[in-house]
């Protein structure tokens, strides 16, 4: 399954969350999520794009396996791979015997909508700002996800350049 995604920084979250509710998009709830980044000590994850994170929120705890960006969308397009597990604690010493390092960490605080067949995400990530992520997962039509974003995008007045890079990209390229 590929994630399609469109994440743009804005200046505040309220204008996106009226028309969201002016739209009647379901709201699926606000948590905080604070995720561990881990590279292998057999590739280096930032050169091959992938990234391995353990997400805590909302009391549970979910790994994740993000593959290569694939960059011809102009949206960000990879394949995820999650599960749940049931100890996000046990699991981050696993990866350490096998000689994982904890790369980075990112909390952020999300508002979760479910609006015309796709995920928007209202995020206050800490020392990085707010964005809106609208998100769909395709299995093989990519191009109808992005056709699917770009009208949210405009109904929600979502503007601004798409960001490629991820919340831990975009942390780790800070000066």
């Amino acid at each position: 399954m590929l994630e399609i995604e469109l994440k743009v920084r804005v200046n505040s979250l309220e204008p996106v969350r009226r028309k969201l509710q002016q739209h009647n998009a379901e709201f699926c709830g606000r948590v905080h999520e604070h995720d561990s980044y881990y590279n292998a000590p057999h590739r280096d994850f930032s050169k091959t794009d992938e990234a391995l994170r353990v997400r805590y929120a909302g009391g549970n705890a979910v790994v994740t396996y993000k593959g290569a960006k694939i960059k011809d969308l102009g949206l960000k397009a990879r394949e995820e791979l999650n599960t749940a597990i049931e100890s996000g604690e046990v699991f981050e010493h696993i990866l350490a015997r096998l000689g994982f390092v904890k790369s980075a960490e990112v909390n952020k605080w999300r508002e979760m909508y479910h609006y015309a067949n796709a995920s928007v995400a209202l995020d206050d990530v800490e020392n990085l700002g707010t964005f809106v992520e609208i998100e769909v997962l395709a299995d093989t039509d990519t191009t109808r996800a992005a056709t699917m974003i770009t009208r949210i995008a405009k109904e929600l007045g979502v503007e601004g350049e798409p960001i490629l890079q991820s919340y831990l990209e975009l942390l780790l390229s800070r000066p």
